[in-house]
């Protein structure tokens, strides 16, 4: 004899389904659910810091090396041309001279380099979805869009 009421039962409306769920039950479900997503949320963050992590690790590694190259061309330009103003002017001046011209250059430098750290995004989707989840905790999915 079978029973109205068994689980494999196709007419049974997902709403008795959950009608006969007992509290344990949805607590459980909850809690399994809720453990899920966060998995997926410090999944999401890791790859995410992981990936602007080597990104800023291989242009900070790119930006290192061509610091050293360009320190030793722009030091031997320097003295080129401290020695070639020096001829005309006077040594003292023309140091002064090449001074200013390093003291212009390292402005304009730090603002470029502040700006391009500016950019960097951190973890935006992460922050998006973790800012959803109260919402969804209530039953308010529809705020979050």
């Amino acid at each position: 004899m079978t029973t109205p009421y068994t689980s494999g039962s196709s007419s049974i409306e997902p709403e008795r389904r959950q009608e006969e769920l007992s509290l344990g039950d949805r607590l459980s479900n909850v809690t399994r659910d809720l453990s899920t997503l966060m998995r997926q949320e410090v999944a999401l963050a890791k790859a995410e810091v992981s990936e602007s992590a080597s990104r800023a690790g291989k242009g900070a590694g790119l930006l290192a090396g061509a610091a050293v190259a360009g320190f030793f061309v722009l030091m031997f330009l320097s003295v080129s041309l401290w020695q070639a103003l020096g001829k005309e002017i006077g040594y003292g001046w023309s140091a002064l001279i090449v001074a200013v011209i390093w003291a212009i250059i390292a402005a304009v430098l730090a603002a470029l380099g502040k700006k391009a750290l500016d950019q960097v995004r951190g973890v935006p989707q992460t922050a998006d979805s973790l800012g959803k989840i109260p919402n969804a905790l209530k039953g308010q999915e529809e705020k979050n869009l």
